[in-house]
């Protein structure tokens, strides 16, 4: 069974940057795509990024896009993402994923079967 452990989160003022680590352990790693979630306080959770494990190809939810970058590194199970130009409504606990098919997918929660625990990132105006 994978596990996924994230850490990076923290509280920042707008504007700033963050970046997150998701490091992923467990007897095989062998999920084909990781992604990051986020959940706002009164809000359902969703989809902020995923990446295709084998090509890299990245995929982000419009209001992410040319904010945040979501990377891999192969040899450390470990996936990352860079945020920045935070702004408050940015605000959520952010949970990493891994699962199965292709990264593209991950926005509408298919294939998704391994959670981590989640970081918390608050963003103040």
């Amino acid at each position: 069974q994978v596990q996924l452990v994230e850490s990076g989160g923290g509280l920042v003022q707008a504007g700033g940057s963050l970046n997150l680590s998701c490091a992923a352990s467990g007897r095989t790693f062998s999920s084909s795509a990781m992604g990051w979630f986020r959940q706002a306080p009164g809000k359902k959770r969703g989809f902020v990024a995923a990446i295709t494990w084998s090509t890299g190809n990245t995929y982000y939810e419009d209001s992410v896009k040319g904010r945040f970058t979501i990377s891999r590194d192969i040899s450390k199970n470990t996936l990352y993402l860079q945020m920045n130009s935070l702004k408050p409504e940015d605000t959520a606990v952010y949970y990493c994923a891994a699962g199965l098919g292709d990264g593209r997918y991950f926005k509408s929660f298919i294939g998704v079967n391994v959670w981590g625990e989640g970081t918390l990132v608050s963003v103040s105006s």
